[in-house]
Parts: C-alpha cells; sequence; structure tokens
C-alpha cells in the first residue's frame, strides 16, 4: 500500500517512513501543505498521514481541500492538541482519524491498518483488468486463469496498473509510488521491472506510451 506522510518535522518523518517501510507500505513524503495536497490529490495514494502544522498551507485546508477531490482516501490527522474540541473539528473537516503528539509508532501503524481495512484496500481482495487478477489476499497474479508468482516489488508494480486500466505513468510516478520518494538506486530500475513483468504477464500486457510512460493495456476485468 502507498502512504503519503505530509509531515515538516525531520525527526518524525524518519522515525514514521522507516516504521511504514518496515510494515511493507511503500511511503512518499511531503514537508509542507501545498506540496502535500498535490501528492494526495495527484498519486495513487491509499492512506494519507497529515500533519496539520504545516508551513505553506495549513493541514486543516489541506484536508478540507482533498476532500473535496477525493472524498474516500483515508485520512489520519498529526496533532498536538487533544481537547474533545480540536478532535471534533478534526473529525468534521474530514479526518478518519488522529494520532497526538507524542505518539507510539506501533499504535500509528495499527491506526493505519485499521484505516486501510476499513477502506477495503487491505483485505483479501482480488482486482481484474486486462485478462489480469490480481489476488491480495494470496499475493499472486492470475494471467487467462494462470498463476503467476511475483516478487513483492513486481507485485506492487503490478498493483499500479491494475488499479487504474488504460492510465499512463511516468516513470517518476511510478519511481515515487513503488520505490519511495527518496529512491536513489538504479536509473533504469522501472525499465527492468517492466520488463521482468513482461516475460511474466505476456509482452503485450504492458504498453509503452512513446516519450510518457507505461499502462495497462485491456479493459476493466
Amino acid at each position: 500500500m502507498a502512504v503519503l506522510l505530509v509531515e515538516d518535522e525531520a525527526g518524525i518523518v524518519s522515525f514514521v517512513q522507516r516504521g511504514l517501510e518496515s510494515a511493507g507500505h511503500q511511503v512518499l513524503t511531503a514537508s509542507d501543505g501545498v506540496d502535500g495536497l498535490m501528492l494526495a490529490q495527484s498519486s495513487d495514494v491509499d492512506l494519507v498521514i497529515l500533519d496539520l502544522g504545516l508551513p505553506g498551507l495549513p493541514g486543516e485546508e489541506v484536508l478540507r481541500r482533498l476532500r473535496r477531490r477525493r472524498p474516500s482516501v483515508p485520512v489520519i490527522v498529526l496533532t498536538a492538541k487533544d481537547a474533545v474540541s480540536d478532535r471534533v473539528a478534526n473529525l468534521d473537516a474530514g479526518a478518519d482519524d488522529y494520532a497526538v503528539k507524542p505518539f507510539s509508532l506501533n499504535e500509528l501503524l495499527a491506526r493505519v491498518r485499521a484505516r486501510l481495512r476499513t477502506s477495503g484496500q487491505e483485505r483479501g481482495d482480488a482486482l481484474a483488468a486486462g485478462g489480469v487478477t490480481l489476488d491480495f489476499g494470496g499475493h499472486v497474479a492470475h494471467v487467462d486463469g494462470t498463476a503467476v508468482t511475483l516478487s513483492a516489488r513486481e507485485f506492487a508494480l503490478l498493483a499500479v496498473f491494475i488499479r487504474h486500466p488504460g492510465q499512463v505513468f511516468s516513470r517518476p510516478q511510478l519511481l515515487d509510488l513503488v520505490w519511495g520518494y527518496d529512491f536513489e538506486g538504479a536509473s533504469n530500475v522501472v525499465e527492468v521491472y517492466v520488463s521482468q513483468l513482461r516475460r511474466k504477464l505476456g509482452a503485450d500486457r504492458i504498453q509503452t506510451v512513446r516519450g510518457v510512460g507505461y499502462r495497462l493495456n485491456g479493459g476493466q476485468g
């Protein structure tokens, strides 16, 4: 699952990002409200962890604007305010949950799991598109009824495509969504993994859109 962390304190970002990644999530980060809102609106994120005391654009305004564009994405608010009135205001503004600073990492991860289950993103569901079925429970793909074993990274990359059949994703978008916002590995990693998926799924499953990026061929399941 892809989680967007919008937080301006570097220590908290490092702490939470390590915890999320150790739990198997891909993590995108933003250090101000403007960038956070842009990523939340344009990226294929499954959940947003949102600090309220942000530079550029306050977290409360990020939440209000995000709810107009993506009303169903789960949002967990990070706040230093623990008054009942503050909690009520955040929930009324569209937050699904909140964690009060200082918070326990284990508790935050439990809240993430709970919100993903509630939104249907962490159940053993299957999605299908273009002749490919992705079984999230069994962590396996089926191509025209035949099971195909995928590595964790191949599975994550295919999940991006299969959630949005026909949508073109650029290389930078795929790097952010699958490898993380601060990935510093090989420059051709996207091409390598797309090639691996083509070998396993069929050469025509993932199409190159020259000069733009990649997309999954075929209509909805």
